[in-house]
């Protein structure tokens, strides 16, 4: 069963801004959903906040372009009433965060990839950076591999 990967907005911006400390990994990260390996989602509000950024050093025409692309590889969830709600009753000290993280989880998320994982305390769902996800499919594939090549020694 592939991943679902609720990317936050600070991951977005680090990828379509080509952020440079931060873009590899979640480069690699869209690759692999790209190769339909997970599922990337992303909220409605990460779009319009991306948009605004980009736009500060880019023209509207290219900024709009890299979202189209981005959109291609990516699951847009809801955003409705009924998460506006839950974000507004909820304990979470910024309203987005809450709205991000409701939507992850009506969009049955099993990870929240952000640098921030501090905004999310409150989650249910694990908080992991880019690089941290990353490594962690890398030892499942080193444990499968690992786990092929002795049933194979058994074999032979």
């Amino acid at each position: 069963m592939k991943s679902r990967l609720f990317i936050d907005t600070n991951i977005m911006l680090d990828f379509l801004g080509e952020r440079e400390q931060f873009y590899k990994p979640v480069a690699k990260l869209a690759t692999l959903a790209d190769k339909r390996r997970l599922d990337l989602v992303v909220s409605p509000i990460s779009f319009a906040t991306v948009n605004y950024f980009l736009t500060k050093n880019e023209t509207p025409e290219v900024a709009k372009e890299k979202l189209r692309k981005f959109k291609i590889i990516t699951e847009i969830c809801k955003l409705d009433e009924h998460t506006i709600e839950k974000g507004l009753n909820s304990s979470f000290n910024d309203f987005e965060d809450a709205l991000q993280y409701f939507s992850a989880v009506d969009s049955d998320c099993d990870i929240i990839i952000t640098r921030n994982g501090k905004d999310f305390k409150e989650s249910l769902i694990p908080i992991m950076t880019p690089n941290e996800y990353l490594n962690s499919i890398r030892k499942k594939i080193t444990a499968i591999e690992i786990r092929a090549q002795r049933s194979h020694h058994r074999r032979v």
